[in-house]
């Protein structure tokens, strides 16, 4: 059996646009006073949490989430992480957007979605994916398989991230919720990954850290461990 470090998925707080019913993309938008409200009380629940490294998108809404929930903490700007490149279509309200002939595409097919001037949906979870996966291995190399790590980015990414870790089509994401200042959990083992927790907003979070591995002596006069590989979030990794 094989250890792993956890990666948990924060969602930034909610922003001005999200209030307003706009699409941001990768506009400045900043948080609101209920997103900041959101950051903050995350952040408490982040305090008993050991985390090895935290990363995040950079964009604006990302970094203040993070200066609100972690006070102290540099993370490590990832452009992996970033939010889609949805081109034209940044900044205008949803409700219009929603009469474009792309909207169902992007709703029922997203795989197939490129936005105008933009970038395709597809692009978005390939390098998201990617980004995660990397940091994982990296975490789980320097700091061991106990570790638990972070990642602060965007809904459509989040989302694309839990479909590869579910095993399911990129079409189906649309299904997955990720909301503002949510935790999600994934630990991502040699053969396959495991979701622990999905747009968590007020569980605890402690029951996320792993117990140091303990280890028996063999007759041999071996060291063995006696930790599993995935299952619930209590489970000894």
């Amino acid at each position: 059996m094989v250890s792993v470090a956890t990666l948990l998925l924060l969602r930034h707080g909610r922003t001005t646009a999200n209030a307003d019913g706009g699409l941001a993309g990768r506009q400045p938008v900043e948080l609101d006073d209920t997103g900041r409200a959101q950051a903050t009380a995350v952040g408490e629940r982040l305090r008993a949490v050991p985390l090895a490294a935290v990363v995040s998108s950079p964009l604006i809404r990302c970094r203040q989430t993070l200066q609100l929930a972690l006070p102290g903490v540099e993370p490590v700007l990832e452009e992996g992480l970033i939010e889609c490149g949805y081109g034209s279509w940044e900044g205008q309200p949803l409700k219009k957007l929603a009469k474009e002939p792309l909207w169902p595409v992007v709703q029922q097919h997203p795989s197939a979605a490129v936005f105008p001037e933009g970038e395709a949906m597809a692009a978005m979870a390939a390098r998201a994916v990617a980004a995660v996966r990397s940091w994982d291995a990296r975490v789980t190399a320097e700091h061991g398989p106990e570790a638990v790590w972070l990642a602060c980015s965007h809904g459509d990414v989040i989302k694309a991230i839990v479909a590869d870790a579910l095993g399911v089509h990129l079409d189906l994401f649309q299904r997955i919720v990720a909301d503002p200042a949510s935790v999600t959990a994934i630990r991502y083992t040699p053969l396959r990954p495991f979701l622990i927790r999905l747009n968590d907003t007020g569980g605890d979070l402690v029951g996320l850290v792993p117990p140091m591995r303990k280890r028996r002596r063999r007759a041999t006069g071996a060291a063995d461990s006696d930790a599993a590989v995935g299952g619930g979030a209590g489970a000894t990794r």
